[in-house]
């Protein structure tokens, strides 16, 4: 079985509602756009037709997404939503449906399947380092470099 699993960008776009496809999301990312199209009760409608099918990832998939998350820079970035559609992506092999340039760098990097909705996705794949403009050293993290105090950049390890 392919599983198209939805992250809340999808909803935004309108994917569901304008798909005869079955679709996957989680409990957090449902609550978080539950109030979409509330007067005509369209997420009611997707979840009676079992169109929309809500799953909770299970805890190893969980801790894969947020180890492979933390090795690309990504972490930060990422909400708990975020952290549980890559986990239900991994644990199904299925395929993202998101704009999140940070889930679709994990992703990518995890080797997983990432659909763009009104992007064109991301055109690099990489780790995140943190580098002081001032006296040029990568670090893992941090605001400001440990040894001149300059406020550290971000830049993308392709």
């Amino acid at each position: 079985m392919d599983f198209r699993i939805l992250d809340a960008s999808a909803f935004y776009a309108g994917v569901p509602f304008r798909s005869s496809e079955d679709c996957f999301t989680t409990s957090l990312v449902y609550d978080e756009i539950k109030h979409i199209k509330k007067n005509h009760d369209a997420l009611g409608t997707l979840l009676e037709t079992n169109r929309l099918k809500i799953r909770e990832p299970d805890s190893e998939s969980t801790k894969r997404a947020i180890q492979a998350s933390k090795e690309t820079g990504d972490f930060p970035q990422l909400s708990k939503q975020d952290i549980s559609i890559i986990a239900l992506c991994i644990e199904t092999e299925g395929q993202i449906i998101s704009d999140d340039f940070a889930i679709s760098n994990v992703a990518k990097n995890l080797g997983l399947k990432i659909l763009p909705i009104m992007t064109n996705g991301i055109a690099d794949v990489g780790k995140w380092v943190h580098y002081c403009p001032g006296c040029k050293t990568n670090h893992s993290r941090g605001t400001a470099c440990p040894a001149c105090g300059t406020p550290l950049k971000r830049k993308l390890l392709k």
